[in-house]
């Protein structure tokens, strides 16, 4: 039995709480939040113990696991500083995407738990469904042939307008790391943006991508959309057939060039995905799982590495459009950082 502490038990905290209650592997012993009263709260709604200092829980608490699901700007800025925290205590930690809105911090998270060999992962769990895995087992199989192109779109709506690149940063570490997770590394992006009427925020953009492997491909992000809408979906194709992924998790279609008989994987009753948040079921089960088989730190999937590579696509994105749509080359630091 792995014991979790939760760091921030705002509404996604409570979540982490929920889920790491109800997973027959773990314990939640302890929640942690700034504000008294919320800690509080969680506690006792969790049956666990309180605290407001995350130095004190983790003298005080024995702790395998912490979820770090702060705030702050941009959803991220509040993330560096209890990561850190987690890492120097030789904790294994999953934090709540962005990993943060700060490349560097960023940076740093992932180079200090490579140095102290802890488990950092992030909560990216949009590649958390059946119909990803489906997708990737294809990819892998050949069932495409060599990639030629893989296109992405992931828009919801969202009215706040706190910084200029607030979407970019908030929502599309989702939609990077699904195009990373079935198209490899990406090297160079050329990104264009827009603003919504009354809007001060770039709200729409569009980015073109260039992948390692030399496939091309294509993301719409939107933060100006209805709710009623489908919010994801994502094409892949090359020399032998194309396929496709509905709305996160609803179904994924596989074309074969050569054929008239489509491969079809539809979400049912029977995937464990009946609505998007036990999308993070899927995510906090396979990191608990990966922690109890002992799995290396530099092979946790969707890393706290495959996080800082989704930012630093999304920072070569933002470069671009200050630079008139330049072509920008990604860093490609990640591995770097490990070694």
């Amino acid at each position: 039995m792995l014991k979790v502490a939760v760091v921030g038990v705002n509404k996604i905290g409570t979540i982490h709480c929920r889920y790491y209650d109800e997973n027959p592997d773990t314990e939640l012993t302890a929640v942690c939040d700034l504000e008294k009263d919320r800690a509080e709260a969680a506690a006792t709604r969790f049956r666990s113990n309180a605290y407001t200092d995350l130095k004190v829980l983790l003298e005080q608490e024995e702790v395998d696991v912490v979820s770090v699901a702060t705030a702050g700007e941009e959803n991220g800025s509040h993330h560096f500083d209890p990561v850190m925290t987690v890492i120097e205590a030789g904790k294994d930690v999953l934090v709540e995407k962005p990993i943060s809105n700060n490349i560097e911090e960023a940076r740093e998270m992932v180079r200090f738990a490579a140095e102290k060999n802890v488990r950092l992962a992030c909560n990216l769990n949009h590649r958390f469904v059946p119909a990803a895995f489906k997708a990737k087992q294809w990819i892998a199989d050949g069932e495409l042939g060599d990639l030629l192109f893989l296109n992405m779109k992931l828009t919801i709506q969202n009215p706040k307008d706190i910084t200029p690149w607030f979407h970019l940063r908030a929502l599309h570490p989702h939609s990077v790391d699904v195009m990373r997770y079935l198209a490899g590394d990406i090297n160079r992006v050329q990104s264009f943006m827009t603003k919504a009427p009354e809007r001060s925020s770039w709200s729409t953009a569009s980015i073109n991508i260039e992948f390692a492997s030399g496939a091309v491909g294509h993301l719409t992000g939107s933060y100006d959309m209805s709710r009623r809408h489908p919010i994801e979906f994502c094409e892949a194709a090359g020399t032998k057939g194309r396929l496709t992924i509905d709305n996160v998790y609803e179904n994924v279609h596989l074309y074969p060039h050569g054929s008239d008989e489509l491969k079809v994987m539809r979400n049912s009753i029977m995937t464990g995905v009946g609505t998007f948040h036990e999308t993070f079921t899927n995510r906090f089960d396979h990191f608990i799982d990966q922690i109890k088989t002992g799995v290396p730190p530099q092979n946790i999937d969707a890393s706290g590495r495959d996080a800082l590579a989704c930012q630093e696509v999304i920072e070569a994105a933002v470069s671009s459009w200050k630079n008139g749509g330049a072509v920008v080359e990604v860093p490609q630091i990640v591995k770097a950082a490990v070694l």
